[in-house]
């Protein structure tokens, strides 16, 4: 029965970020950001607790496997590998990519694939897959009609004694500095609004490539779930890094509303 329970929730969030386009869309122009802040505060708390109530779940569930997985207490892998998990995550969204654009970029990944610590693999996997997908497509719509190669999107793992961080670097064009502080808000995506193409909910592909404007701020939940951060740095008319931040004291607690 729990179990059904998490599998019937699995796509509130795309069912919430579509609600919140539709409202946007019905707010047309006048949308103020300031005004949002409510909202915003309120989807903030809404994920942060549907974390919590799904990692709680989920937990108990693997717990009751027969047969679990080596190196894996529950949900969480006592000796998980970022660097192969940023492999996985970056190979996934390389797919959605050539499926909506026909290429993509390489994404070149510098760390030590030994190295591991406790985590669990589908946040971080979640995490480093929307922040590469970013980066894939602001690279790929830059160079897309230029002669020049596309350059490749470089991710770094560094294994600090408190932190683990994970650093996603493009060249895709940055962010202007007065976007920066909208990107974290879960009404704004520089990508076209997924319902201006098609208006029926029950067709969307969840997997599309963009334009929910919500990878970013749920990706910061997830970082700051287990102690951790997610900043974004900018260089516009260059490019973006994405800083991930994994506490690795494993001593936080649940950060919730």
């Amino acid at each position: 029965m729990i179990k059904m329970i998490k599998v019937r929730h699995n796509n509130v969030v795309p069912m919430m970020a579509l609600g919140v386009q539709q409202l946007k869309k019905s707010l047309g122009r006048k949308i103020d950001y300031q005004d949002l802040d409510e909202i915003h505060q309120f989807l903030d708390r809404f994920y942060m607790s549907r974390i919590g109530i799904r990692m709680l779940i989920g937990q108990h569930v693997a717990l009751h496997d027969p047969n679990p997985p080596p190196d894996c207490v529950g949900y969480i892998h006592t000796k998980m590998s970022p660097v192969q998990v940023a492999q996985t995550a970056s190979e996934d969204a390389r797919a959605i990519c050539l499926r909506e654009y026909g290429s993509a970029p390489d994404v070149n990944i510098y760390g030590d694939p030994k190295f591991t610590f406790p985590y669990v693999p589908t946040h971080l996997h979640l995490m480093v897959f929307e922040l590469v997908k970013n980066s894939l497509r602001a690279v790929q719509e830059r160079f897309m009609d230029s002669d020049k190669a596309a350059p490749p999107i470089r991710i770094i793992v560094a294994d600090g004694i408190e932190d683990v961080t994970i650093k996603v670097s493009d060249e895709g064009g940055g962010i202007p500095r007065s976007g920066l502080p909208k990107i974290f808000t879960y009404l704004y995506s520089t990508a076209k609004n997924p319902l201006d193409e098609q208006s029926d909910l029950g067709t969307t592909n969840i997997a599309t490539m963009a334009g929910y404007g919500y990878g970013l701020p749920i990706s910061r939940l997830y970082a700051r779930y287990f102690g951790g951060d997610l900043q974004i740095i900018s260089m516009e008319g260059y490019g973006t890094d994405a800083y991930l931040h994994l506490s690795r004291l494993g001593d936080s607690q649940e950060p919730l509303p």
